[in-house]
């Protein structure tokens, strides 16, 4: 069984996805919020799930605030631990303490609109597709190895609201995917890029997810 830990800023609508999906052979161990506010640490304990408030303003600083959080994660000895909405950069050392354990995601097709304002910049670039990626977190700002993306059209007269409800639909729909591609141990990193092993073909046989509309 993996133990999968979530760390979440507000509702934590992925959060929520991923535990629907009920992925055979994962079990979510706790929700962990750095707002005590956050609506997704109800939304855990209403699904039996240990919800845990750390807030990051009793901290000195980012370094403080990440080894408090990196040992409140350790309690639950995770196998994978999910970032679904977690809205602050993390310290180097905390990613290397997770590498190759981490994943995120990401509103946009990366490595394009890295950082925030996603949808607004995608709109003002007048792209023609939009979406979201998941992908393994390393020290570099939405940089990772990438599992999986989808593609939405960018429709006219979008606006950021429409475009992101858009999006957050396949983000719900891939998320739980990925998790449950590293579940099975499907997952591979090799020169910077996944492959994602098909169940189906052995220990030979890879194949590469598809990107969907």
């Amino acid at each position: 069984m993996k133990r999968i830990v979530i760390l979440i800023s507000g509702r934590g609508s992925n959060m929520e996805a991923i535990v629907r999906a009920q992925i055979p052979g994962a079990q979510v161990q706790a929700v962990i919020s750095n707002r005590p506010d956050a609506k997704g640490l109800e939304i855990a304990r209403s699904f039996g799930i240990a919800a845990v408030a750390l807030d990051h303003k009793a901290y000195a600083g980012r370094d403080e605030f990440d080894a408090a959080l990196a040992a409140e994660i350790d309690r639950f000895s995770p196998d994978l631990l999910v970032l679904a909405g977690y809205m602050r950069i993390l310290s180097d050392g905390f990613v290397r303490h997770y590498a190759g354990r981490m994943l995120n995601i990401h509103p946009s097709l990366l490595p394009c609109f890295t950082g925030l304002h996603t949808h607004r910049r995608a709109i003002e670039a007048g792209v023609k597709v939009a979406g979201t990626t998941v992908h393994f977190v390393i020290p570099e700002l939405d940089a990772g190895p990438i599992v999986i993306q989808a593609v939405v059209p960018v429709l006219p007269g979008d606006d950021e609201d429409s475009l992101a409800a858009r999006v957050l639909k396949q983000e719900h729909r891939i998320y739980p995917q990925a998790v449950r591609w590293f579940v099975e141990d499907r997952l591979v990193i090799e020169n910077g890029r996944v492959t994602v092993r098909d169940a189906q073909a052995g220990s030979e046989g890879w194949s590469v997810p598809p990107v969907e509309d």
